[in-house]
């Protein structure tokens, strides 16, 4: 008899499992896929640490949370500056002083902001839509070359349809500084999330290729408490309805060059061009391998947003009026459970960066252990 059976191998299952493993209980992890970390997962192709399912560039302002990854891995001194390509333009992001001298030739500071208040003016009283918040926020130039079109795509709706909310604010910089997260601390692990989630689950139990929801009897019997970090709304057979998520469908190639942009990240802000954005996976590691000798081959990533449906894979939720409802009653329900525990990003319909399921875990640990 296990005390805890752990659901999911990703970020939250697998710290989990590790702190009780500490605290001296025995766990088994499984997980539905023939591989452990979630969606952080990587995997070496050609020398690269590809990561499967979309960029994951780690950051965070919390020491804890740094110090605790940081005795399963060390981090290398990536920093998030991604390119923005309008129509063939190449644009700063976050928007800076290199994007506002692209867009209109200005020099200073204090010419930047004059046009961004100038162009701000267009909209009076309170942004009815994201458009108009956008616009209020960087004025329009900004807004039709950089925003519109990504924001179109990624959503796969007309920003005027989409509600002010979902840009309450945006990175606007008059300085010259290109790391786009404000964060203390940053980079990716060396040699792959994978090695970081084998290390975080050494010398713990680990079976693969299992469906719990599938034969959760059998599962439920085997531990005293479960630790769930699949989707909620699945964990009750959808009884109030599916969830709704966004979801990314990536086109990966595989190219006998060395360098295909020049860059980890470049995202393509016109309406027109299908994908969100390319990603190049060596810039993560300066495009060299463990050894630091350069790879004669690089890996690209074009990522397609699309609407998601029951069986594809879930990644941001929709956080509008009506899912927001919607997970409520399935939560009130969760709530009503002696012996599980839902966490992560499907398990608690939220959108969390990595160093928030980690801090999530960890309070979670303290409540339950302690």
């Amino acid at each position: 008899m296990y005390d805890y059976l752990v659901v999911g191998s990703g970020l939250y299952g697998s710290v989990f499992a590790r702190e009780a493993t500490n605290k001296g209980y025995k766990v088994l992890v499984i997980d539905k896929r023939n591989h452990i970390g979630g969606n952080i997962y990587t995997e070496k192709v050609e020398g690269i640490n590809f990561h499967k399912y979309g960029a994951h560039i780690f950051h965070t302002n919390i020491k804890e949370v740094w110090d605790y990854l940081n005795q399963f891995c060390t981090f290398n001194r990536f920093t998030n500056s991604p390119v923005a390509n309008y129509k063939g333009e190449l644009y700063s992001l976050p928007f800076n002083m290199y994007t506002f001298n692209k867009m209109w030739g200005v020099v200073t500071p204090q010419e930047a902001m004059a046009k961004i208040e100038e162009q701000k003016g267009e909209i009076k009283g309170e942004p009815q839509n994201l458009e108009e918040q956008a616009i209020s926020l960087v004025g329009r130039d900004i807004y039709e070359k950089l925003i519109k079109g990504y924001t179109e795509k990624q959503w796969g709706r007309d920003c005027k349809d989409l509600p002010s909310f979902i840009i309450k604010r945006l990175p606007v910089r008059f300085t010259f500084d290109n790391n786009y997260f404000n964060a203390l601390y940053q980079g990716i692990p060396i040699g792959g999330y994978t090695k970081m989630i084998e290390n975080i689950l050494d010398g713990i139990e680990v079976i693969l290729g299992q469906d719990y929801l599938k034969d959760r009897e059998k599962w439920n019997s085997m531990a005293k408490k479960i630790v769930y970090t699949g989707p909620i709304d699945a964990f009750y057979d959808y009884k109030f309805g599916a969830l709704e998520y966004r979801s990314v469908r990536f086109e990966n190639e595989v190219l006998d060059i060395p360098n295909f942009q020049g860059n980890a990240a470049v995202n393509y802000t016109d309406r027109e061009t299908p994908w969100t954005r390319i990603i190049e996976h060596k810039w993560f590691e300066f495009g060299n391998d463990e050894q630091g000798n350069p790879l004669p081959k690089t890996i690209i990533s074009r990522e397609y947003s699309s609407e998601w449906k029951l069986g594809d894979e879930p990644y941001y939720p929709v956080n509008d009026n009506k899912n927001g409802a919607l997970f409520l009653k399935y939560k009130e329900l969760s709530q009503q459970e002696k012996n599980v525990i839902f966490g992560g990003r499907l398990g608690e319909y939220k959108y969390y960066d990595m160093d928030a399921t980690v801090a999530s875990v960890l309070d979670k640990c303290k409540e339950v252990f302690e």
